[in-house]
């Protein structure tokens, strides 16, 4: 009979402990992969911090007005042109999606092009915000010039940052993939940089509808 126990216990044990070995320590109590976890966090307090900035944007937008100190918004706004700079950042989402679903699918070329084409239309978007501060410097507009100056050049500045620290990302993961370190099995990786590039695609349409649409 303490054959038979041992017997049956031996395999329990084996079993308790491979069921040990396999636990993906990755995962969170959440469920939730604790990278992509530590992610969403990240952008949860970059959401606060961003609503600081336009909230300060509104309020010495208005500001602006009753002092009295030029250049105003509506004497410097492009709307037409921003709005192209706009599609082209919202077009990169789509490619970011297209670059992660073809690593998913194991398509490693098709995940390449997809992630260029995403630098890419990030730096022709960076490209654009760099135009348009020169034309409003030469126009007159800067941070010491006004409140609205410094509101506007603080907002969409540090969402210029936010989308170049994203684009260095991209290449970076670019060169990973062009070296064979980003294959199916490392989809997450793009999947987290994705996350951030969404982000700050819809951060700007919020800063778009409040900075250059909003009357």
């Amino acid at each position: 009979m303490a054959q038979a126990v041992e017997v049956t216990q031996a395999p329990g044990g084996v079993g308790h402990d491979a069921g040990h070995a396999g636990v993906d320590h990755s995962h969170t109590a959440t469920g939730i992969n604790s990278r992509k976890l530590l992610m969403w966090l990240f952008l949860a307090s970059d959401c606060m911090f961003f609503g600081s900035l336009i909230a300060m944007y509104m309020i010495y937008r208005e500001r602006s007005a009753e002092v009295g100190t030029g250049p105003f918004p509506h004497e410097l706004i492009d709307i037409p042109f921003t709005s192209v700079s706009a599609f082209v950042l919202l077009m990169s989402s789509l490619t970011m999606v297209l670059s992660l679903g073809a690593l998913q699918r194991n398509d490693i070329r098709g995940s390449r092009v997809w992630l260029f084409a995403t630098a890419v239309l990030g730096m022709t978007f960076l490209g654009g915000q760099y135009f348009e501060f020169s034309e409003f410097h030469h126009e007159g507009l800067s941070l010491q010039g006004n409140i609205f100056g410094s509101s506007f050049f603080t907002l969409t500045g540090f969402h210029g940052l936010h989308v170049g620290i994203g684009v260095l990302w991209l290449i970076t993961l670019l060169f990973v993939s062009l070296r064979g370190g980003l294959r199916q099995k490392d989809s997450l990786s793009l999947e987290i940089a994705g996350l951030y590039w969404h982000f700050v695609d819809i951060v700007w349409i919020v800063i778009f509808t409040a900075v250059y649409l909003l009357p």
